[in-house]
């Protein structure tokens, strides 16, 4: 049975915000009322979150999950790595287990996306190249889902709803098409729906993401979620080397070797750029 509750009010006041006070994923202890109504009196204690920076806070877009989907668009919209790195992060940060999945494979020349998927696979992630068009790797994608707590989350447009549909008919989740005018994604889901999957499991389906910036990440931390980056580390000749701008750097020599990958190397520098800024403007608010 499903109840609508309300949130009692010291639950509210326990949370760090109004916002994450109970969020999909939770597990809670609820007082039944009337007509399938009810009170959540507690939320039991959080693991497997994903959660990003938005408005100077933690916005936790659902907690005890196994695993990430990282639902990505081989094009329309165009693929975009720096926000697979930010997920990574996030994922790494919250202790779920990251899957990159690139949809829409029969829109490109696959030799393309198998290269991408290449480079994500000798790092150690594990990538899933489908199409929901067409069916390809589907099979593979169920698998990775079946008996697991996930997450599907990604930029709008890139078929996350659209793949849930083909995995499991009958969900009628509404979907939608990419701009044609700025080629971006529209917003079809809402709010992050909590799924359960026939052939064992459950997925939340949530609200693309245009932007994805990560929560408590200082910009010294940032080198260690780039995993690749560990064993040349120690070439560097400064200690608190950034690997953006000192000369004799382990990584950037790595860089030029052909050893780590160039997108990766610039997609680093981008986050860090970014979490600097971030580090400042939350210095201007406190």
């Amino acid at each position: 049975n499903r109840y609508e509750c309300t949130i009692r009010r010291v639950v509210r006041t326990l949370a760090r915000n109004a916002r994450n006070a109970v969020v999909t994923g939770d597990i809670v202890l609820f007082q039944p009322g009337d007509n399938f109504s009810g009170v959540i009196e507690r939320v039991n204690p959080r693991k497997g979150i994903i959660s990003r920076f938005h408005r100077r806070q933690e916005h936790i877009i659902v907690a005890n999950v196994d695993q990430v989907l990282i639902v990505v668009s081989a094009d329309e919209p165009p693929l975009k790595p720096n926000l697979i790195d930010r997920f990574l992060i996030s994922a790494e940060k919250g202790k779920v287990k990251p899957v990159i999945c690139i949809n829409k494979v029969d829109l490109v020349d696959l030799t393309r996306m198998q290269l991408i998927a290449g480079l994500y696979g000798q790092i150690g992630y594990d990538v899933i190249l489908v199409s929901a068009s067409t069916g390809y790797g589907m099979p593979h994608l169920r698998n990775v889902l079946k008996g697991k707590e996930s997450v599907f989350t990604g930029q709008s447009g890139v078929g996350k709803s659209t793949l849930l549909n083909v995995m499991q008919p009958g969900l009628l989740l509404d979907t939608s098409t990419v701009s044609e005018g700025t080629l971006k994604g529209r917003h079809t889901t809402r709010r992050a729906i909590l799924l359960d999957l026939k052939f064992g499991g459950w997925v939340v389906d949530t609200p693309g993401i245009r932007q994805f910036g990560l929560w408590d990440v200082l910009p010294e931390e940032v080198e260690g979620y780039f995993i690749e980056f560990r064993p040349f580390v120690i070439h560097c000749q400064f200690p608190d080397c950034t690997h953006t701008h000192e000369k004799k750097c382990g990584v950037k020599q790595a860089v030029q070797n052909q050893i780590i990958s160039e997108q990766r190397y610039y997609s680093y520098v981008k986050i860090m750029h970014d979490q600097n800024e971030m580090k400042e403007e939350n210095r201007h608010w406190s």
